[in-house]
């Protein structure tokens, strides 16, 4: 487990680890500001996320970035926080799956369908 006392000394080793990577200022930046927000695109009078062929160059440059700290993050994990991490998915996916006050059967059944 990530021990808090051990904090300090795993983020500056991911950090270096990060410099040391390709473009590694950059994502470290990544990690730093936290993730990309995907832009949207109106179309049609509904609102969606623009496709990565969408993007422009800077925002895709962007979003890569941000996948590769992520993965270097995962992988800097011991394998049982990251499992935790995953179950925390999974309960959030879970607690979706309930019928909401007010909410009639047909409403529910769109949502698990």
């Amino acid at each position: 487990m990530l021990e808090k006392d051990m904090y300090d000394s795993w983020k500056s080793r991911m950090e270096l680890y990060m410099l040391n990577r390709q473009h590694g200022r950059m994502i470290l930046e990544s990690v730093e500001q936290g993730p990309f927000l995907w832009p949207t695109v109106e179309e049609d009078g509904l609102t969606r996320l623009k496709k990565y062929s969408e993007l422009s160059a800077a925002e895709a440059i962007q979003a890569d970035f941000d996948v590769k700290a992520t993965n270097i993050i995962l992988q800097g994990l011991p394998p049982e926080v990251y499992a935790l991490e995953r179950e925390c998915k999974l309960y959030y996916e879970f607690d979706q799956f309930t019928y909401r006050k007010g909410e009639t059967l047909h409403d529910f059944y769109l949502n698990v369908t």
